[in-house]
């Protein structure tokens, strides 16, 4: 009798270890849909531009911060792990083509086509819905724009041309403005001609060239496996690449002393000196991949464009926290 009972105790053991590694592979399937990595920027340059924002045009009482700010992280973050679950379930057939992506979880049959559709679908309007209620219907009509934009324009034209990246670096600049557009005043489509918006979806367009350059160059034989037209995949001497790069990290420093111009109370040297001091050292970096052409070198320009964009929101906030609060 206890040798009956050991067994069936071994066997519910086995079972249940059985469940919770399936609810765990689950879970890190979803979590991988998201790409966190990316939500993760996204939300922040979001909150970056809530911030900015609600400092310059008097955003008063801490409660209405609280709400927010709590809006504005949870509503960017469900939209646009929305958005990339879309873009993974669109281009699951070119994914399953490439190393760096056959292992994502639709190419590797962790997660049925019809799954992924609906968690993105799911997220995209409970992350927008988030974003009405806690900040206004702009910033919500901003964020389904964005996934609109993102996966039925930006994504269908990875196939078909090399101005592909133009057109992706607008909905991964839109973000910002979910931020801005929740505290600039005016009705309608008035917060979106926000000065502080407009500048910060400007920086955020501009930095992807070359931080999305470097990685086409990286991967550009994955690319031309998955049929993809970047850059890099049809620019075998990487002459065009370099220059887009050089250039793309010159335009930034113009850019990131905009503020100095239009928020001076707000930002300063501090804003000032990261901008030009980031822009110079990507724009080094990217004199040196012109002259290597190698592909450590262009990870070192990904690299450098990770340090750039962090860092430079990190000083202009807290400039903009001492000037505006202290």
């Amino acid at each position: 009798m206890s040798d009956v009972i050991s067994d069936n105790q071994a066997t519910e053991t086995a079972v249940s270890e059985q469940t919770q590694e399936i609810r765990t592979s689950l879970f890190s399937a979803c979590v991988e849909l998201t790409k966190p990595g990316i939500t993760k920027l996204v939300t922040i340059t979001a909150l970056v531009g809530l911030l900015i924002g609600g400092l310059h045009h008097g955003l008063t009482g801490i409660g209405n911060w609280i709400t927010m700010i709590i809006g504005c992280i949870a509503g960017t973050a469900l939209a646009s792990g929305g958005a990339n679950a879309l873009n993974m379930w669109y281009e699951s057939d070119l994914d399953a083509l490439m190393d760096r992506t056959k292992t994502r979880p639709i190419p590797s049959t962790r997660l049925s086509p019809l799954f992924v559709l609906w968690f993105g679908l799911i997220l995209t309007i409970v992350g927008s819905g988030v974003l009405w209620l806690t900040l206004d219907l702009m910033p919500a009509l901003i964020a389904v724009f964005t996934t609109i934009s993102y996966v039925l324009m930006y994504t269908p034209l990875k196939t078909k041309t090399i101005t592909n990246t133009l057109v992706g670096a607008v909905p991964g600049a839109l973000p910002t403005m979910i931020g801005t557009s929740a505290v600039a005043p005016g009705t309608g489509f008035e917060p979106l001609t926000d000065p502080i918006g407009l500048m910060l979806f400007l920086l955020m367009f501009v930095w992807q060239l070359p931080h999305f350059f470097a990685i086409a160059w990286m991967c550009r034989v994955d690319y031309h496996k998955g049929g993809f037209r970047m850059l890099p995949s049809v620019d075998e001497s990487g002459n065009h690449t370099a220059a887009a790069m050089i250039f793309s990290s010159l335009l930034l420093i113009p850019i990131s002393l905009l503020p100095l111009r239009y928020i001076p109370e707000l930002s300063g040297w501090a804003t000032g000196a990261a901008g030009v001091l980031l822009g110079l050292m990507l724009v080094w970096l990217s004199i040196k991949f012109a002259r290597l052409r190698t592909d450590r070198s262009a990870r070192v320009v990904f690299f450098g464009s990770i340090i750039h964009l962090p860092m430079y929101m990190t000083v202009f906030v807290i400039e903009a926290f001492v000037r505006g609060v202290l």
